[in-house]
């Protein structure tokens, strides 16, 4: 088990599409913050923010630590989700228990989704030019 002294901190890394987010943890009191604004402010989308803090309530240590996350690339929903995937490793950190509430809640799996390449000689990924028989 990792040394739990009071100036340790805990980190994971969080992907979704393109967004990535860095996740720093330590004891406190249910602070988050991302790209120095405080959740609310960073997303101001109430499912985004119910995502973000998704993992801590699956534990009931939402008022247990803060978090400093930077978060880069992608979309808004892709970010939150990549802020939840790093703070479900980061927990993973702190407290190997963590692991099986975590991953059968699906948090620690990496969404390998991403969106498919346009091809030469089609207007998208999948679509086709208009047909003409005649």
């Amino acid at each position: 088990m990792p040394k739990s002294t009071i100036h340790s901190r805990f980190y994971g890394t969080g992907k979704r599409k393109n967004a990535i987010a860095r996740v720093f943890m330590k004891a406190g009191s249910g602070d988050i913050k991302i790209n120095g604004r405080t959740l609310a402010d960073y997303f101001p989308r109430e499912t985004s923010q119910m995502v973000a803090r998704q993992a801590f309530e699956l534990l009931d240590k939402a008022e247990a630590y803060d978090v400093e996350a930077n978060v880069s690339g992608g979309g808004v929903a892709a970010q939150a989700e990549a802020l939840r995937h790093g703070i479900s490793r980061a927990l993973l950190n702190v407290d190997p228990e963590n692991r099986a509430p975590l991953k059968s809640a699906g948090f620690l799996t990496r969404d390998a989704r991403k969106k498919e390449r346009k091809k030469p000689g089609q207007p998208g990924a999948r679509k086709k030019f208009q047909y003409s028989k005649r």
